[in-house]
């Protein structure tokens, strides 16, 4: 299956694939698109299985595979990625497993393969698990863009990511099985790409630290730390997400 995508720009141009947190799905990226595209860009977002279009799996899968897939489908041989937090895990999991498919690595708040969760994180999914078992899938979307959007960010982010959190929330529940496999084990020193790793002030530790650790661990990578941002600073200060990638993408 291939997953549902947009795809836009000349097939010769660099290649740069946009991969969504887990509390979005491919709209998040409106605000990067139109830039992208205007530097040049071939710009391709997919929506992982379960959240926005894409449907659930029927057969055993990995999302870094899916993207893969997704990318043999579309004839790119090498692209950038700009991974949203549980996107940038997927990121970094297709770029230690399958090098040569990957030029540059941009991560927004990323979460890592293996990542071990902290009180933080543990406090905010037994919250969030308590509104899913009352059924209160809209409060727990709620929830999600109050947890996961810094001070900066609109009503319009909030609403965006509220109804992008609800449609995911409700395309779990109507999956009959989950059949995503074990990540691999990941290497660091398997990631031959250039890394940006861009952490947000108001984001909490357990995502807050992931920057520095990539920064010790994978050769090369650079870390940056927002003062303003917190887990989703694509959609909280767009114009500065845009100017960060731009410089930093290859072929921009």
């Amino acid at each position: 299956m291939t997953l549902i995508h947009d795809v836009d720009g000349p097939a010769e141009a660099p290649a740069v694939v946009l991969l969504h947190s887990s509390v979005c799905d491919r709209r998040m990226w409106e605000p990067q698109w139109q830039p992208l595209l205007a530097a040049g860009f071939r710009v391709v977002r997919p929506d992982f299985r379960t959240c926005g279009d894409s449907p659930a799996a029927e057969a055993p899968y990995s999302d870094h595979e899916d993207v893969r897939e997704l990318l043999e489908h579309l004839g790119i041989r090498r692209a950038a990625f700009v991974g949203s937090s549980y996107g940038g895990r997927v990121a970094l999991t297709l770029a230690a497993q399958r090098p040569e498919l990957v030029s540059a690595l941009a991560l927004l708040c990323p979460a890592m393969p293996a990542q071990r969760r902290g009180p933080a994180l543990l406090a905010f999914n037994a919250a969030e698990a308590a509104l899913l078992d009352a059924g209160d899938l809209e409060g727990a979307a709620g929830l999600n863009a109050r947890q996961w959007l810094g001070p900066e960010a609109d009503g319009a982010a909030h609403a965006l990511v509220r109804a992008m959190q609800l449609g995911n929330l409700k395309g779990a529940q109507g999956a009959d099985w989950d059949h995503e496999l074990p990540e691999p084990v990941f290497d660091p020193a398997a990631v031959t790409a250039p890394v940006l790793a861009v952490g947000g002030a108001h984001d909490i530790p357990d995502f807050r630290e992931v920057p520095a650790e990539l920064a010790s661990v994978v050769s090369g990578a650079v870390r940056v730390e927002l003062p303003w941002a917190g887990h989703l600073p694509s959609l909280e200060r767009p114009e500065e997400i845009n100017r960060l990638l731009l410089e930093f993408l290859p072929g921009s």
